[in-house]
């Protein structure tokens, strides 16, 4: 089993009680074994090594491993109020009903609600073995134009399939609350950065009141991931190692094998679905500060534009996405990450976490307002 990327020691905020994790889990094997659940509980014996995920700044990610295979913890971040913001079930729940039909969501192992284990609900799934694309390529991985823009296509076809997913058929139909979503979307991250505003920070009054007069009616509803973006995706992996630009052509088209951090999943608008995904899409004619943000290959050759994205979407989906309609949800998307953001500042400003990879993040929200307040003048 290889080392995956990222993993490292576990912070002190965010150590729990391995031993009392190792023994629980015990428990559930024995109470499963012998159904149709034995098999994943199987090779979950003694006590785990464990190695924290460095990405993600919601939900904590660690790596379990035991000598026979590696499973993934996930739980709440340390001192977190809202439970409704840190649904462990739910997010359980929508993996674990989707696997079936929808095939790169992970196996779920386990789910425990019980405080007296670590103080918090939390869930157990399969590792992916794969690559995970962060802000560049990793070393020794290249990307030719052709294989770059055929990854884009690879990962929007995912998302149409997501979209096409049947809801009622999965056992998901009572995941959202019907007609009305862009509207609670906006009323509700108008109301999260309100709460979670700091003083150094802007306001964004201008952005929420145009947001407001400006939603569109729903372009449908179906299930959409909500954090849709090539950080949270698994490729198809090892891609060889230690070739040089000359031998690119050698290297194996990368392919989607998983989708993970489902904690957003909802019913909702696949259009804003879209939004929220090409509001981390940085491209290369982007400006220094935006590029500056970025935390996905983008902007490499060969792959698509946010137009492009948005054509290729709605070629295949029949939506129409004309530019004058398409602005609501590309600023809306850069608005619900400046708010994702300025939530995460508001845990460090406040002394709730001392993760100083949080501590600059106040600039990138008085960023995303500019560059909001930008587009609504830019629109008219």
């Amino acid at each position: 089993m290889s080392e995956p990327e990222g993993a490292r020691a576990v912070r002190a905020e965010d150590a729990f009680d391995v031993a009392a994790v190792a023994h629980w889990l015990k428990r559930e094997a024995g109470a499963h074994r012998g159904n149709r659940r034995g098999p994943v509980m199987q090779g979950l014996d003694g006590l785990p090594e464990v190695r924290q995920f460095a990405g993600g700044a919601s939900n904590l990610t660690y790596l379990l491993r035991y000598p026979q295979r590696d499973v993934i913890l996930r739980r709440p971040p340390a001192g977190s109020k809202a439970r409704s913001a840190h649904d462990m079930r739910r997010e359980f729940t929508i993996q674990r009903q989707l696997k079936p039909v929808f095939g790169y969501v992970p196996e779920m192992i386990a789910f425990c609600d019980d405080p007296a284990v670590i103080g918090s609900d939390f869930y157990l799934m399969e590792r992916l073995e794969g690559t995970v694309l962060r802000r560049d390529l990793p070393a020794g991985m290249t990307l030719t134009p052709e294989r770059a823009r055929r990854l884009c296509t690879d990962l929007l076809d995912r998302l149409l399939e997501l979209h096409a997913v049947d809801a009622q058929e999965v056992g998901l139909g009572g995941l959202g609350r019907g007609d009305g979503y862009v509207a609670r979307q906006v009323r509700g991250w108008t109301s999260r950065y309100v709460a979670a505003k700091t003083e150094d920070v802007g306001g964004f009054e201008p952005v929420m009141a145009w947001l407001d007069a400006r939603q569109p009616a729903d372009s449908g509803n179906c299930v959409i991931h909500n954090d849709f973006r090539l950080d949270n995706i698994v490729l198809s992996a090892p891609w060889p190692q230690g070739q040089g630009q000359g031998q690119a052509g050698r290297q194996a088209q990368p392919a989607v094998v998983g989708i993970l951090d489902w904690e957003m999943a909802t019913l909702g608008d696949p259009l804003m679905d879209l939004g929220g995904a090409l509001a981390y899409w940085v491209q290369a004619d982007d400006d220094e500060v935006v590029q500056s943000l970025r935390r996905q290959p983008t902007h490499l050759p060969g792959m698509l534009t946010r137009a492009e994205v948005v054509e290729y979407y709605a070629a295949r989906t029949g939506l129409s996405t004309p530019d004058a309609d398409w602005i609501f949800y590309e600023i809306f998307g850069l608005f619900r990450l400046a708010v994702i953001a300025q939530q995460i500042y508001y845990r460090y400003f406040h002394g709730q976490t001392t993760n100083e990879a949080f501590s600059q993040l106040h600039h990138a929200v008085r960023y995303l307002e500019r560059r909001c307040r930008g587009l609504i003048a830019a629109a008219g």
